[in-house]
């Protein structure tokens, strides 16, 4: 088949490789230049596991293309995918004019029918802007006197769906390519019906074992994506409250974990206490979906406190340190290990990194941070964040190694878990730091340390 994405973010890019993987005939297209210069080039313009490959796979076989060109873009797909960003608006929900921009272009370009895919995260009811935006266009076209758009289908232009993402940054292609799930949202009718049916065609290479998709109507689809991720964020909160509370009645959290993970009807995923979830999508679709609910007089109380829990967590395992070291932290320099808000990958957004660094250079502190693969992008980010406090910024450092970081350290602060991080040689690192003091916001280490002279502070334990 031939299928458009617009957009190369995270999403589209994924999802425009990993289509073309199976044998259809995509093409990608960005506004961005510079990303498509980056792309065409060999080069990627995220860091994601698997992805470099299989798009070196796809473009070299003459199925993936990129280009800044709208309207063959948009003329090439008879699958036309909407995967451009939806940030967070002022008012805390979802931004919808990369969305309905896309949307414009498509109903100004289109000849004859088209499926649109909203792939992006939206709230519910955008599938109806979607199409509105797009009948617009085809309207005025009509007005003007383009007997390309007089062509198009009378009452049904256009099929509209719902196809939510459902990828975990690091294993997101893997994520594509063995769905457990993949939903499909359609309107009512022969209309819905006809963009089903182009749907299911499209998956079907993923059904061969069995039967993953599920079929519902298009509110249902776009609230899906946000009621999995809130139940997801709300998880990592709840576990983060009784990793607070396991401290102060001296429990350590992790028998308590493998405890309630046991039970079938609760499971052990996003289980683990931290210093709070970050990311892309946590933060904004919990904000988004509690904005929907405002804008329909209702109260998502719950999503309300998991917010407010995550916002405080990312200050938890600074209290220690401050618990430890006092308010005044002049002269004091910490080693931080992780930068990016997981592991495997070198996103930024809403990282509980950011959150520390400006703690502890504000209390005085100088920090030198080591990630295997997000130092360059915490460079950019750190230094819009530091726009203003340019002085502050000159209190943080990079290492080239985790060692090196650590060298005559204070302490030793841990914020993502990245494998490298899990098993340190823990002779050197006594030796490297100036006091063997740990701080480890990821649980990473068993508090057996401690019998090794270190001073270990974790969430929980």
């Amino acid at each position: 088949m031939n299928i458009t994405v617009l957009g190369t973010g995270y999403v589209g890019l994924v999802t425009g490789a990993c289509l073309a993987e199976i044998g259809n005939h995509v093409v990608c297209y960005d506004p961005d230049r510079r990303k498509i210069d980056v792309l065409e080039s060999g080069g990627m313009p995220i860091h994601e596991r698997q992805l470099p490959e299989v798009v070196a796979r796809n473009v070299q076989a003459g199925r993936l293309r990129f280009t800044t060109e709208i309207e063959p873009a948009v003329r090439h797909g008879d699958i036309v995918f909407i995967a451009t960003g939806t940030p967070a608006d002022q008012d805390g929900s979802a931004d919808l004019q990369y969305v309905l921009a896309a949307a414009r272009s498509i109903g100004r370009h289109m000849q004859g029918y088209k499926v649109v895919v909203q792939k992006s995260t939206v709230p519910v009811g955008t599938a109806s802007k979607v199409r509105q935006a797009i009948e617009d266009e085809l309207a005025a076209r009509r007005t003007e006197g383009d007997a390309a758009a007089g062509s198009s289908e009378q009452v049904f232009p256009v099929g509209i769906v719902s196809n939510p993402e459902f990828l975990k940054e690091g294993s997101a292609v893997d994520d594509f390519m063995r769905p457990d799930r993949i939903v499909i949202g359609t309107g009512p009718g022969e209309a819905g019906q006809r963009a089903r049916d182009l749907m299911t065609q499209l998956y079907a290479p993923f059904n061969r074992q069995r039967e993953r998709i599920l079929y519902m109507d298009l509110n249902a689809a776009e609230l899906t994506k946000y009621a999995a991720n809130a139940m997801l964020a709300t998880r990592i909160s709840f576990m983060n409250e009784l990793a607070n509370l396991a401290d102060k009645v001296g429990v350590d959290i992790e028998q308590v974990r493998k405890g309630i993970g046991s039970d079938p009807r609760i499971g052990y995923s996003f289980l683990y206490p931290g210093v709070g979830y970050g990311g892309s999508c946590f933060p904004k679709d919990v904000q988004a979906l509690v904005r929907t609910a405002a804008d329909h007089g209702q109260r998502l109380q719950v999503l309300e406190a998991v917010r407010a829990v995550n916002d405080a967590q990312k200050h938890v395992l600074f209290e220690k340190i401050v618990a430890r070291f006092g308010d005044d932290l002049h002269g004091r320099t910490f080693a931080l290990w992780g930068l990016a808000f997981k592991p495997n990958t070198d996103d930024m957004r809403e990282a509980p990194s950011r959150v520390m660094i400006r703690a502890l250079v504000e209390r005085g502190a100088a920090v030198v941070a080591y990630d295997p693969v997000a130092m360059t992008e915490a460079k950019r980010v750190l230094a819009l964040d530091f726009a203003d406090s340019a002085e502050l910024l000159r209190r943080v450092y990079y290492a080239p190694s985790p060692m090196q970081a650590v060298e005559d350290a204070d302490a030793l602060v841990i914020v993502t878990e990245w494998t490298a991080f899990k098993s340190p040689d823990f002779h050197a690192l006594k030796s490297a730091l100036k006091q063997p003091v740990i701080f480890d916001g990821r649980n990473l280490y068993d508090p057996d340390i401690r019998a090794q002279g270190f001073e270990y502070m974790a969430i929980g334990r």
